[in-house]
């Protein structure tokens, strides 16, 4: 199954510039639940990469250390309750470990009508769930996620392949799956499906997927409920890989190493570049 690659003028018809008429508001509002004691990082570089990717405001919701450090790095995050645009759930947090208070907290979320980005330790809440979703799982993650679901195993390994599996696993879950890899497949139900491969090899360190989500969270939060979420979750994943690569020639023409924190930082620019190219 051969797939269209996602570019910067995609990305560019999705995102807007914002104008006078626009508040914190109309920007979106994206709630994050993300972040435990073993991996609290992970709600830090989450929360950092929605604001970064231009979102109206996060609403952070997590443990207290994962709190203690998002109000450290960003102090305009909001740690009390109300509406939000779109969820973020699951990321640095493990199923295993999840509490049964957690756990109906995230159920409680898929249960309703906004958009869901589920990743990491929410994935096995995503099935079954009615809510719009957008799952984001690795080639491990994935094949649980398919056997959850009592797919067909599969082991993909071109990039034709990924296309054809994480398509599949999109339609039994109901869910858009963004199966990440160097080259990132973004799989809809209804068929629609594209490539993304704007990154670095210099991206393959830890909490990038972590940044990642933050970025989708963003993009989705700011376009309202109604959109097609196949869209939105592919330019998420282009604005982060491009960001990774702006990052890494930052150190040269042949990259250099970068870290989760550098990708967020450079997520202003691939938004800018994106937007000027419309």
């Amino acid at each position: 199954m051969s797939v269209p690659a996602w570019t910067v003028r995609d990305a560019a018809r999705v995102l807007r510039r914002p104008t006078a008429a626009d508040d914190k508001y109309s920007r979106g509002v994206l709630g994050v639940r993300t972040g435990s004691v073993r991996y609290p990082g992970a709600a830090v570089l989450g929360v950092e990469a929605a604001w970064r990717a231009g979102v109206g405001m996060v609403r952070y919701l997590g443990p207290p250390a994962p709190t203690s450090l998002v109000l450290q790095r960003r102090p305009e995050t909001v740690t009390a309750d109300g509406r939000v645009q779109a969820w973020l759930i699951g990321s640095g947090t493990d199923a295993n470990e999840r509490s049964d208070a957690d756990t109906a907290l995230l159920r409680k979320i898929l249960a309703a009508d906004l958009p869901v980005i589920a990743d990491a330790g929410a994935l096995d809440l995503a099935v079954g769930a009615q809510a719009p979703r957008i799952v984001t799982p690795h080639g491990r993650e994935h094949a649980r996620l398919r056997a959850m679901l009592e797919l067909t195993e599969d082991s993909p390994t071109t990039d034709a392949e990924r296309a054809a599996s994480a398509s599949g696993t999109s339609v039994a879950l109901g869910a858009t799956v963004v199966l990440k890899g160097s080259v990132t497949i973004v799989a809809s139900p209804d068929g629609w499906a594209v490539s993304v491969s704007v990154g670095t090899p210099w991206l393959a360190t830890a909490g990038t997927g972590d940044v990642l989500a933050g970025a989708i969270g963003a993009v989705v939060a700011g376009a309202g409920s109604t959109a097609h979420l196949g869209p939105l979750a592919a330019t998420g994943v282009w604005l982060h890989g491009r960001a990774a690569s702006l990052a890494a020639a930052d150190l040269g023409a042949a990259g250099g190493p970068i870290t989760a924190l550098d990708v967020a930082a450079a997520l202003p620019r691939a938004v800018a570049e994106a937007i000027a190219a419309r």
